[in-house]
């Protein structure tokens, strides 16, 4: 029987495991396709999971179905996200991936034990907008071409360095444990930050309040916020950080790396 993968708690945060050594259903929880939630135990963890058919495509609902269960499943524990689309073909893959993985879940656990994520978007308009277009160096030649280069390059630096002021700004408001930011144009003429921060979970109300009174006065900047959610980002950072890759996606504003794509 093939199982798609949800996400892993600890099996302390479930007592009805306790005495079951099989897969026990989750009360009033659904997955996909509206299929019945499993907690499956494997070692110390929980793993969340539903029967799946391999022959059945995974389309948009499923991906908020995917979502709805592990924002369920983080109300009674800490938990680590799978990737949307995750299946262990039969129970041994399964066990054999927790087992392989252990050391690696338990301290991943740990570090993310009663914190959330909160979520940032922040909206500026781009001064730069009306540069860059007059500085493309489309069917230019020599000096004008190099000139051209120059200046793209300029609007760049700018770019930068104002999306690093606002995320640093943003990092002294609200004080997170860490952080993950990344900076894109908008056609209407906007650069966006996408903040994702790491806060204890006992200190959303006062994040959330943070929020309201820092959104009223910055009046240049429109943001929005989401979360409490489970610490996605933050996952993926302990997961590359394990797997010791040779360049790092992690972005942040903090080290100076904010690339601002259009």
């Amino acid at each position: 029987m093939a199982w798609y993968a949800y996400c892993i708690g600890e099996k302390l945060a479930f007592p009805e495991l306790a005495r079951h050594r099989k897969p026990i259903p989750m009360e009033s929880v659904l997955g996909i396709r509206s299929n019945q939630v499993f907690l499956y135990p494997a070692s110390d963890f929980a793993v969340v999971v539903s029967e799946h058919n391999p022959e059945e495509q995974l389309d948009q609902r499923a991906g908020v179905d995917h979502a709805r269960v592990i924002a369920d499943c983080f109300h009674q524990s800490t938990i680590l996200p799978f990737r949307f689309g995750t299946v262990f073909p039969d129970d041994d893959a399964l066990r054999r991936s927790i087992r392989s993985n252990h050391r690696q879940f338990l301290g991943n656990i740990d570090r993310l034990r009663g914190k959330a994520e909160m979520h940032l978007k922040v909206a500026v308009d781009d001064c730069c907008k009306d540069r860059l277009v007059r500085s493309q160096p489309t069917e230019r030649v020599g000096k004008e071409y190099l000139s051209g280069l120059r200046e793209t390059a300029t609007v760049a630096r700018e770019r930068q360095t104002r999306a690093r002021a606002i995320s640093f700004q943003m990092h002294r408001l609200f004080n997170p444990m860490d952080e993950e930011i990344t900076c894109r144009t908008t056609e209407s003429g906007k650069m966006l930050l996408d903040i994702a921060h790491l806060i204890d979970r006992k200190s959303v109300e006062r994040y959330q309040n943070k929020f309201a009174t820092t959104s009223a006065s910055m009046k240049e900047c429109k943001m929005q916020i989401s979360g409490p959610s489970p610490p996605y980002h933050f996952v993926q950072r302990l997961t590359r950080s394990q797997q010791n890759q040779a360049t790092p996606v992690v972005r942040s504003a903090i080290a100076g790396r904010i690339p601002v794509t259009a």
